[in-house]
């Protein structure tokens, strides 16, 4: 290979506006290197996690939830990370029901390595999980196919306009009991890779991030466009939910929840092995 010519990094996230938001820069080109260039993939959160269990992308979106799984092939990324502070999945429902009234029900849900479905798991043990698309589990709830649903990503701040019920917010769940904000999604980076690459692709991440933040209408009208059936003001109101200062840099913060939640998992025989986690800058 010319030395010169730069190295392609196969980039993959989810079709989500914050996703598309902080990848803005990289994906527009508005932040460029000499030395890498970058390819995205699209796809739902939850095939990305079992991509990642192959080692298939060198930068991956992933849920923490997935992390154990894929500790031996990536490490977590210091930039990138959506995280709900005070707020997150939610169970709904077609008539109110106290979080107690979740035992035994049967209950929607995108996917088993989502960090919405262990976050559900340490609250409540007892339901029957039904996997489902997560763009299918409103409408599955509304249709009275299931007793409720765990919803992420838009359907958080969409699910009353089809006359569902909140039953519990995880994320304020999480705050409330732990006093910790709720660590969904990461990005992920090959440990295969060159360190100087590796860090490159920090840099970068770190850097496209904050240019969506500092020029946020523009890369707020880029990412609106994969916004689902939201309105412009729900759309940012959906973004600046979990683009913040923590998906710039996930700090001392994040780390320790994100350790205490995977923790947690293994003491409940949720997840098979327990994993320190580790982040890279």
């Amino acid at each position: 290979m010319n030395p010169t010519e730069p190295v392609e990094i196969v980039c993959a996230h989810s079709p989500d506006s914050d996703d598309a938001f902080m990848f803005y820069g990289l994906a527009t080109k508005k932040i460029r290197s000499r030395r890498l260039t970058f390819r995205h993939m699209l796809e739902d959160i939850e095939s990305l996690n079992r991509r990642a269990m192959e080692g298939q992308y060198h930068l991956t979106a992933i849920s923490y939830h997935a992390y154990p799984y894929v500790a031996d092939k990536y490490y977590l990324m210091a930039s990138g990370s959506s995280v709900g502070d005070g707020y997150g999945p939610m169970v709904v429902s077609t008539q109110p029901l106290e979080p107690s009234e979740l035992k035994g029900k049967r209950v929607a849900i995108p996917g088993k390595k989502t960090t919405a479905y262990l976050a559900l798991k340490l609250f409540e043990q007892d339901f029957e999980p039904v996997i489902m698309p997560f763009d299918a589990i409103i409408e599955a709830v509304k249709d009275r196919m299931v007793d409720a649903g765990l919803i992420i990503h838009e359907g958080q701040l969409t699910f009353s306009t089809s006359g569902l019920h909140q039953v519990i917010d995880l994320g304020r769940w999480w705050k409330q009991t732990y006093d910790l904000p709720l660590p969904l999604g990461a990005n992920a980076l090959l440990r295969s890779l060159d360190r100087d690459i590796q860090t490159e692709c920090c840099t970068l991440m770190r850097e496209s991030i904050q240019y969506a933040l500092d020029n946020s209408q523009e890369a707020l009208h880029y990412a609106l466009q994969f916004a689902r059936d939201m309105d412009t003001r729900l759309a940012k109101k959906f973004v600046h939910m979990y683009v913040n200062h923590y998906t710039v840099d996930c700090g001392d913060l994040v780390p320790k929840a994100a350790q205490k939640l995977l923790d947690m998992g293994y003491e409940a025989g949720l997840i098979s092995q327990r994993v320190q986690v580790e982040f890279i800058r």
